[in-house]
């Protein structure tokens, strides 16, 4: 159902707190232009779980009103499944296309658990849904042989594989073949899962470097492997800012420096600063000084 580039979009804040949907709109509008495939908003990178229900909404049509008819995923990462089911209504009457669903942040379910909240808001939907596994972040594996309990409903269309063990992503092809859409979701990862079947990239620096992103992605695509690599390598430093606490500071750092916004959060995260901001900032403008040509794709 799903393939390609997704970016897992940043949130764009005014200086006083607010939703900044003019910005959002123009950020949004950059990965559009540069062949992304789909939008996914209010994630782990757009800060989803410090939106409140309405903000997230509000996002979401943003990013619509800018895909051209491409995809757009509302993350649904509520801390108790009564809310997540809430939303994830709301969330299919505002137009979403589809979920992408963690269980609670906050309380990290068991295997039992982890299934029974993935099938309520996926029922509560009724959209496709992405199952985003990662273990590092949130604590919850989804596992093979979870998997294999949801397999049994179509609404789960897609997986993004996020637990940091490249080997997970042959096992779930060796499992399921292409029953789920496999997306891998470790930016410092993405060339060795396309590499071994992932059909899709849930991107974050994409969001600076929309034009990189995706030339790795079709080169792939196109067999074109010492092309995508060659870029790849370029990119690696600064995809390791995506593997770290900081991955929203890191990158809307990156952002600043690439596509000229701002580096806003909202609290209690601050932006970069001292020794940890000038590391950063070294790493993005050692990249930026030998950024390559790309090919044609």
């Amino acid at each position: 159902m799903w393939t390609g580039v997704f970016p897992a979009v940043t949130t764009k804040f005014t200086e006083n707190d607010q939703l900044d949907h003019a910005e959002m709109e123009r950020c949004f509008a950059l990965q559009i232009e540069a062949g992304c495939d789909g939008i996914i908003v209010a994630g782990s990178l757009g800060e989803g779980p410090m939106l409140h229900a309405d903000e997230k909404l509000a996002v979401l049509k943003t990013a619509k009103s800018v895909a051209g008819g491409r995809p757009v995923l509302l993350t649904v990462n509520e801390p108790a499944t009564r809310d997540a089911c809430v939303l994830a209504k709301r969330a299919a009457a505002e137009g979403a296309d589809g979920l992408m669903v963690v269980p609670s942040p906050i309380y990290h379910t068991n295997p039992e658990e982890t299934v029974a909240t993935l099938k309520a808001v996926a029922a509560a939907g009724d959209l496709p849904v992405m199952i985003y596994s990662n273990r590092l972040a949130y604590r919850v594996d989804v596992t093979i042989p979870i998997m294999t309990e949801l397999a049994s409903d179509e609404r789960f269309v897609a997986v993004k594989e996020s637990s940091d063990d490249i080997r997970r992503s042959t096992e779930i092809i060796s499992a399921f073949g292409d029953r789920f859409d496999l997306f891998t979701g470790v930016d410092n990862l993405a060339f060795e899962a396309l590499s071994v079947g992932a059909i899709g990239w849930v991107a974050g620096l994409v969001t600076a470097f929309p034009r990189e992103t995706v030339a790795i992605y079709q080169l792939m695509k196109q067999g074109r492997r010492e092309e995508a690599l060659a870029i790849y390598r370029w990119f690696r430093p600064l995809l390791d800012l995506d593997v770290s606490t900081y991955l929203v500071q890191n990158i809307k750092l990156a952002e600043v420096h690439a596509i000229g916004t701002n580096e806003r959060v909202r609290m209690p995260r601050l932006p970069l600063f001292g020794e940890r901001r000038a590391a950063v900032e070294k790493v993005i403008k050692d990249a930026l000084a030998v950024r390559p040509e790309l090919p044609a794709f």
